[in-house]
């Protein structure tokens, strides 16, 4: 039988379907994918800590659950919105269905929302924090609401970061490690440490607030600052990081690693209103012009105004906004991509970028660099 639930919204919107995965209530800022495929992945990414995530394809669930397909050790999201979930999945390697993962990691999800108004009310009047519950009236929802700290306040990223640092070991027994790459877990998904031991680096993770004399110390051959969660404005002891092996260590930045990587430049960051969430936006090389699709999931941005005489510029931009998508430096080994790579909005459609990390490794190594 079909468990009623209320999805309610900061201005006082109200949704009404039924509950899936575990009972109760919860809270987040409410947020919206256009992703197709997916699922699993976005609910599993540290990325989506403090959000309540809406999924604008009709359809979810169809191909249950692999346990190869996780991006982190637990679900992540503080609560799903779907239009229609699959009881019954379809595909070889699914363990479980949806609705009894989400069980299992006692997240609530509501089902047969109009998912495509509520984007649309999201687009108009921006992300909001929201609550979805099985359990409470409207009033009630309301009140605790008004008693939630918001999600631009929260410093999530000490929420998924791991605690102590850790070895990757997820790579070919017969692969060569030829490179030590430091990566600064801000809430990292597993496949970006699996693209970079593909590429036969051996990936040390550390904490987001790690000392950076204990990164120099093991001399690595260049660092990463990885995706996460949050406002990049509240990650000052991030930012203690990035300026402390700015000009000793080759850089790679991605999502929010990219944004602090701008702050250390000059620049602020701002938020946008309703974020990018999707597997297909399009950005352009300001250096070469091509364009490139992406997978995103941000709901922050670079103001790129603070970065003149820094030796940072803007490597990428987006087109459907004009906001940064990344950055290069003139003469440092740095770069920083505010998307996804590991992502894949085509097979490997942006893989390049950590090749590209590579080689910029190498010619530090060639060059007699730290």
């Amino acid at each position: 039988m079909a468990r009623k639930a209320i999805l309610a919204l900061e201005d006082g919107t109200v949704y009404e379907g039924s509950g899936f995965g575990a009972d109760g209530t919860t809270i987040g800022e409410v947020v919206f994918s256009t992703c197709m495929t997916g699922y699993q992945e976005m609910l599993t990414d540290p990325s989506f800590a403090g959000q309540i995530l809406t999924l604008t394809y009709p359809l979810v669930g169809n191909y249950g659950i692999a346990l190869e397909d996780f991006e982190s050790k637990k679900v992540q999201v503080e609560g799903f919105i779907i239009k229609h979930l699959c009881d019954v999945p379809s595909n070889w390697r699914s363990k479980m269905t949806l609705n009894d993962f989400l069980a299992g990691h006692g997240i609530i999800g509501i089902q047969d929302i109009d998912t495509r108004s509520l984007t649309k009310h999201l687009r108009v009047s921006g992300v909001m924090m929201g609550a979805i519950s099985t359990e409470c009236t409207r009033e009630e929802i309301s009140q605790r609401l008004k008693e939630t700290p918001n999600y631009g306040d929260i410093d999530f990223v000490k929420r998924v970061s791991t605690d102590k640092p850790y070895l990757w070991r997820e790579s070919s027994d017969d692969m060569e490690m030829k490179y030590s790459i430091a990566l600064v877990d801000c809430g990292v998904k597993y496949n970006i440490m699996r693209s970079l031991s593909k590429l036969g680096c051996r990936v040390t993770v550390y904490p987001c607030d790690v000392p950076v004399e204990l990164i120099l110390e093991q001399n690595p051959d260049g660092v990463v600052f990885s995706p996460g969660p949050g406002d990049p404005a509240l990650l000052d002891y991030v930012l203690d990081i990035v300026n402390g092996v700015i000009g000793k260590k080759p850089i790679m930045g991605i999502c929010l690693g990219h944004q602090v990587l701008g702050r250390a430049f000059g620049a602020k960051t701002f938020k946008l209103k309703f974020g990018h969430r999707g597997g297909n936006h399009p950005v352009r090389d300001t250096k070469t012009g091509r364009v490139y699709i992406t997978s995103q999931n941000h709901g922050y941005a670079v103001d790129p105004e603070g970065l003149q005489g820094s030796g940072a510029e803007v490597a990428f931009v987006n087109l459907n906004d004009g906001t940064v998508e990344g950055l290069r430096h003139t003469e440092l080994p740095i770069f920083s991509i505010q998307y996804h790579p590991e992502a894949s909005p085509g097979p490997m459609d942006n893989a390049y970028l950590f090749r590209n990390f590579m080689d910029s490794v190498e010619s530090n190594r060639t060059r007699g660099g730290q």
